[in-house]
């Protein structure tokens, strides 16, 4: 099969790798028909030093089951399937509580020696705890939603649930990319009565209006808090929606929490001390959030996919094949687009 494999920093090849199997008795194969770049691809694409065996790339999917193991209940050959980023097995104690990013027996797709999907097949460890399946005939249309229950809608909904969105809150969203925008989607969707979207790119903007932003804040750094304060009387929103993962973001987010108020967040930090700590001690500001189990996500979300209630696959602004999945990594890394979609 092929498949993407990253070597190091902005060097991104499809090469032809063996055909994945099953190994272990709860394993499936998925054929795959679509999958994507995150912007957390970036982050290696930006810093990955040279490695001469390469890092299998890609973690959000959809595609049909070519094959099961023997231990496999749930899902059959065939079947039409959501691959969420994290595999796990759902039977685990974190499993029950529907935190399956931290399942004992899990781990993530495109991570370390992982098994990437950016590629024709993937071999899905703990199938039937992982994968979700959908019914067989979907609108054509509707793929570019499904694919973002896989992950950026379900991490956009998870900042939301950590960042305690309730009708009539005042909500703050930072960043901009494509876990930004479904951010302010859930939040919309959750009842917030203001909807504050933290970013710079007029594309973006207009997505994130259509969404349901009510207001935009360009500035950055002390010129943001205080313009956010500004739009909130003074004192702050009582949540934020923090989507980007740099130590500025974070800080901002915090500071620009009202007194009692919370901190949802999802980037996948790239700093290491813990950001503006004294601020949300003294302001009593909760921060939460992490790795977002959306396989615990999509039965809630996917009737509002289905109906067309939201539409959160209009993040996806360009399709590409997988020969030209290197164009992709340049397209995102120089916001010439918001994220790509893998059409196989």
């Amino acid at each position: 099969m092929r498949a993407t494999v990253m070597y190091s920093a902005g060097d991104v090849r499809i090469v032809n790798l063996p055909d994945p199997a099953i190994v272990e008795p709860g394993d499936a194969v998925v054929h795959i028909t679509r999958a994507c770049i995150c912007g957390s691809d970036l982050w290696p694409y930006k810093e990955l030093p040279a490695t001469e065996t390469g890092l299998r790339m890609g973690h959000e999917a959809l595609g049909v089951v070519e094959a099961v193991g023997k231990n496999v209940r749930k899902v059959k050959r065939g079947d039409f399937v959501i691959v969420p980023f994290a595999y796990s097995d759902g039977t685990c104690e974190f499993c029950r509580e529907r935190l399956q990013t931290a399942c004992v027996h899990g781990g993530f797709f495109g991570w370390g020696t992982s098994e990437g999907a950016q590629a024709e097949a993937l071999r899905v460890p703990q199938a039937d705890g992982t994968l979700f399946v959908l019914p067989t005939q979907v609108d054509e249309a509707l793929m570019p939603g499904l694919l973002t229950l896989s992950d950026v809608m379900g991490t956009g909904h998870h900042a939301a649930v950590c960042g305690n969105v309730r009708p009539g809150t005042k909500v703050a969203v930072v960043g901009d990319g494509a876990v930004g925008l479904c951010a302010v989607l859930a939040a919309k969707r959750l009842g917030a009565e203001q909807i504050i979207l933290l970013g710079r790119h007029p594309d973006r903007i207009v997505l994130g209006k259509e969404f349901g932003a009510t207001d935009i804040v360009s500035e950055r750094g002390e010129e943001a808090v205080d313009r956010v304060h500004e739009l909130t009387g003074g004192f702050g929103v009582h949540s934020v929606l923090e989507c980007v993962g740099a130590e500025q973001a974070m800080l901002t987010a915090v500071r620009i929490a009202r007194p009692g108020g919370a901190v949802g967040r999802v980037g996948v930090p790239h700093y290491s001390s813990t950001t503006a700590s004294v601020d949300s001690f003294f302001h009593n500001v909760r921060v939460a959030g992490g790795p977002a189990p959306v396989r615990a996500y999509i039965e809630e979300l996917l009737p509002d996919v289905l109906e067309g209630r939201i539409q959160p696959g209009r993040v996806f602004d360009r399709t590409v094949d997988l020969d030209d999945v290197p164009g992709g990594y340049r397209a995102m890394e120089d916001r010439e687009s918001i994220k790509v979609m893998i059409r196989f």
